[in-house]
């Protein structure tokens, strides 16, 4: 089943926007996320789709129906959703049994049977919530949720009070039971990493806007707009020129279409200041390199360290370093960038400013 949000919006009154002209689709099957800082509207936007709260303009399609419109307000027990909270809530005197029974579930033995072998969970039908470990409850609070045999789960930071080993762990295993049942999903998480490991498509937030929506993938290398390059994983912004050949230039190096970084034609003038975001990885030392920067720092990161260089004008550069080589903070070091992934944004004194160039 489809969840369609067309041109949400929803202001709290007195208040700020926490939902701005918002967009998107979720494909049947598909399980997309919603990442973003607090207080950017993610849980709001979540609610809404949910029927706990309404939009001010906009509509809201779940399947073949529209739930939420102008003139439309499907309650929450029509809109064949379920709901995973962030605290569980989970019933103490109840039963792990009577947990996942609660409220309109058909009895549906089969279905009962093939909940509680996919979440793990046999055995352990007659303990209740305080005579189980966190994942254990978690579980118990997804089977409650797909007991009802709902369409579209929404869930709402649902890993947040987990240790990171069981989070990875249980992220993984709510994927293979959607995929089971066959139910679309929608995630509200701040934790990017799990959200890149879940995720068909994801959405990056802020300040109620809905600034991307598009793959993991597309989102770490391929940002639209400065917010997301910096919102997503680590880099480092330098100021840049581009010719009018398409070269542009930078406080580290001048990069050309020919060696991997393209201009786009759509680029207006087709010269100017630009930000050049750099991806850590794409950072490395050189010893050959004619561009000096002082160690400030170096964090130690497992299988290798996180390392903060100093320009000589000032602006600060990131890196990822692999070698077992240690670096000495203090000194001064060549580095180079392997500009394979370098995004250009307008600067912000030019026309068309948060426009991507590349």
């Amino acid at each position: 089943m489809s969840l369609i949000l067309n041109h949400i919006n929803k202001r709290h009154i007195p208040g700020p926007v926490v939902a701005d002209d918002i967009t998107f689709t979720v494909n049947p099957g598909e399980l997309a996320a919603l990442i973003g800082p607090s207080g950017c509207g993610k849980t709001t936007l979540l609610r809404m789709i949910a029927g706990f709260d309404t939009p001010d303009t906009g509509s809201i399609t779940i399947g073949k129906y529209t739930v939420s419109s102008q003139d439309i307000h499907i309650p929450p027990e029509r809109r064949r959703t379920g709901m995973v909270f962030q605290d569980y809530a989970l019933f103490p005197h109840l039963t792990v049994m009577e947990n996942i029974c609660f409220g309109p579930v058909k009895k549906d033995v089969t279905h009962l049977e093939k909940l509680i072998r996919v979440t793990g969970l046999k055995g352990f039908e007659k303990k209740y919530p305080h005579e189980l470990s966190g994942g254990q409850q978690q579980r118990v609070a997804l089977a409650r949720a797909i007991a009802p045999k709902p369409e579209l789960l929404l869930m709402d930071e649902p890993f947040s009070n987990l240790d990171i080993a069981l989070r990875e762990s249980l992220s993984e295993e709510v994927r293979y039971i959607l995929t089971e049942f066959g139910i679309t999903g929608l995630l509200v998480t701040h934790n990017q990493h799990e959200a890149f490991a879940m995720a068909d498509k994801i959405g990056v937030m802020a300040a109620g806007k809905l600034l991307q929506w598009d793959t993991a993938q597309n989102l770490y290398y391929h940002p639209q707009s400065p917010e997301v390059a910096g919102f997503v994983g680590e880099g480092s912004f330098l100021p840049g020129e581009v010719s009018s050949k398409g070269e542009v230039t930078t406080l580290i190096g001048t990069f050309s279409s020919d060696s991997g970084t393209t201009v786009p034609e759509a680029f207006g003038r087709g010269f100017g200041r630009v930000s050049v975001f750099i991806r850590p990885e794409d950072v490395y030392v050189d010893p050959d390199s004619v561009c000096r920067a002082t160690l400030l720092k170096s964090h130690f990161r497992g299988p290798g360290r996180l390392h903060t260089f100093e320009l000589t004008s000032g602006h600060q550069v990131i890196c990822t370093d692999n070698s077992p080589a240690s670096l000495t903070p203090g000194k001064d070091y060549g580095i180079s960038v392997c500009n394979r992934r370098v995004s250009l944004f307008y600067h912000p004194d030019e026309r068309n400013r948060d426009r991507k160039v590349a």
